[in-house]
């Protein structure tokens, strides 16, 4: 099967992000893909809280979400939208991904579980809690592809997640994404293949790239990784549509040769021996 990987520059304006994912929607499928997959924040990127505040609605108003059901439903295809931001409760957004069938009709969502607060070396500063609430829960999705477990950048960090979702069955993990350039050059590749490895699972991972609108970098290099941890495609910093198959079988394979999801065990908590 075929998969394919959009990777683009979202800038502040709603309407022109939502131009570019129905044109890569209607490519998608007429290159023949099953699937194709979007980085995090596809609709909106915008580190100007208050300017983007004027764009963020709730989710059955957001018309990026709108026009990529209908677009996947003209097409055929399937989506899985990377992330939106969108209006939660209480006064919080949420980054959300979907799940979107041939049909338009979304299968699945899913909320960024781990929030970006950090402090990098170079100066930048994210505080992605401060707006954002965090999700509760893993989600697995049956796709064309396979079973689909999602996760949102960040999340890509801490392996429970990803243990959690191929426990349930994934066999694909998703992890579109907004890296920026120093944590992509130091840790991106390394990550997704480590997560592939030790869940024996393919990776597709859309990122963002480039000098955006608001002033944020992001690092590219947008990824497949099969379930043996070699790197079956690597879009580099350009935009634009990647392809790659996908191939089910290759996970029997590695998971009969290494049966890491077999092998696994309950840990319980640590012993710690005083000095």
């Amino acid at each position: 099967m075929k998969a394919a990987i959009l990777q683009m520059t979202s800038g502040i304006s709603p309407a022109a992000n939502a131009e570019i994912l129905v044109t890569a929607v209607r490519s998608a499928a007429e290159h023949g893909a099953a699937m194709l997959f979007t980085p995090e924040m596809s609709g909106l990127l915008d580190r100007d809280r208050a300017r983007a505040a004027q764009s963020i609605v709730r989710e059955e108003n957001d018309r990026v979400l709108g026009a990529v059901r209908e677009a996947a439903a003209k097409a055929g295809i399937w989506v899985h939208l990377g992330s939106l931001a969108l209006k939660g409760d209480a006064d919080r957004l949420v980054n959300r991904g979907f799940v979107i069938d041939g049909a338009g009709k979304i299968r699945a969502h899913y909320d960024k579980l781990h929030l970006f607060d950090v402090d990098l070396p170079n100066g930048e500063s994210w505080r992605e809690s401060a707006a954002y609430a965090g999700g509760e829960g893993a989600v697995v999705v049956d796709t064309p592809l396979g079973a689909l477990g999602l996760s949102i950048c960040y999340d890509v960090r801490f392996p429970d997640l990803f243990r959690a979702l191929s426990d349930a069955g994934a066999t694909i993990l998703s992890v579109p994404a907004a890296f920026t350039r120093p944590t992509g050059a130091a840790h991106w590749h390394i990550l997704l293949r480590a997560r592939a490895i030790e869940c024996a699972a393919f990776v597709i991972a859309a990122a963002q790239t480039g000098q955006h609108e608001d002033g944020r970098e992001t690092y590219g290099h947008s990824l497949a990784v099969d379930p043996w941890g070699d790197v079956l495609g690597d879009m580099g910093e350009s935009v634009g549509l990647g392809f790659v198959d996908v191939n089910p079988a290759k996970v029997l394979d590695v998971r009969q040769r290494i049966p890491v999801i077999a092998h696994r065990r309950s840990i319980p908590a640590a012993t710690v021996v005083p000095q």
